[in-house]
């Protein structure tokens, strides 16, 4: 069996809160479950491919196995887990071609929030910006992997709240959850955290500029530059020589 995963308990029940009905209560916990899961799992604690056991997930959620399956069968339709017969739930591994046409998507989608972003900005919007990129360069500074990535997810977070398209938003979370697993190996790539922070810049100089046309452009080349090396990795992992990126060059 895996090593169990440190997940904090759930929180307990307020006695002074009003007494949510059966059913209710029932959906937070299966929500809480879910929520700790799918963290865990983009934030790497557990690798694609590897098992899920019911019994330790019960063990370290202190939730009933009836919510625990619920909470996988909703990662299961967010892409994030599959249910193997025999075997049980796995960290669902990203096929190649999924993660290529995943990519595509997210340009194309990530394009257009920076142009609505570029178009609506707010002093504000442009502050949250300023932020994330403050904290993406301290990360860079001591090394800080996972601190990049935080930063940067900050970054792209404050830019689809500036687009203000709560529709679009939804959609680039699941491809953002989709992909997580291949963000900690292309953080390591030589350079790239570099690279990274240079095609941010340039599109906050666009959104600052209220550029729409360059916001959308910085937008779609960061996304296709950070593409075309997590497929490189994916492809290594499946044992191909090399992936096609969203441009069919290689990085």
């Amino acid at each position: 069996m895996s090593a169990a995963l440190p997940l904090e308990s759930l929180p307990a029940s307020n006695s002074q809160k009003a007494v949510p009905s059966e059913a209710e209560a029932a959906g937070s916990v299966r929500a809480a479950v879910a929520c700790q899961l799918r963290q865990a799992i983009v934030s790497g604690r557990y690798r694609a491919g590897q098992r899920l056991p019911e019994r330790e997930l019960c063990s370290v959620t202190g939730a009933a196995r009836s919510s625990v399956r619920e909470a996988l069968r909703q990662l299961e339709a967010e892409g994030l887990v599959t249910i193997i017969p025999h075997r049980g739930p796995v960290v669902r591994p990203l096929p190649l071609e999924e993660a290529r046409q995943t990519y595509a998507a997210r340009a194309l989608l990530e394009g257009h929030v920076g142009r609505l972003c570029a178009q609506h900005r707010t002093t504000a919007q442009l502050a949250a910006l300023d932020a994330a990129m403050d904290a993406m360069e301290v990360a860079a500074k001591t090394f800080d992997g996972p601190g990049v990535i935080d930063a940067n997810a900050a970054f792209y977070a404050a830019m689809t709240a500036g687009a203000g398209n709560a529709v679009i938003a939804g959609m680039l979370k699941s491809i953002h959850n989709r992909l997580a697993l291949l963000r900690f190996s292309s953080v390591q790539w030589p350079g790239r955290v570099a690279q990274s922070m240079a095609e941010n810049q340039a599109i906050l100089a666009a959104i600052r500029a209220g550029d729409a046309d360059a916001a959308e452009a910085a937008c779609i080349h960061h996304i296709e530059a950070s593409a075309a090396i997590a497929l490189v990795i994916l492809a290594a992992r499946h044992g191909q020589d090399e992936a096609v990126p969203l441009q069919g060059k290689k990085p």
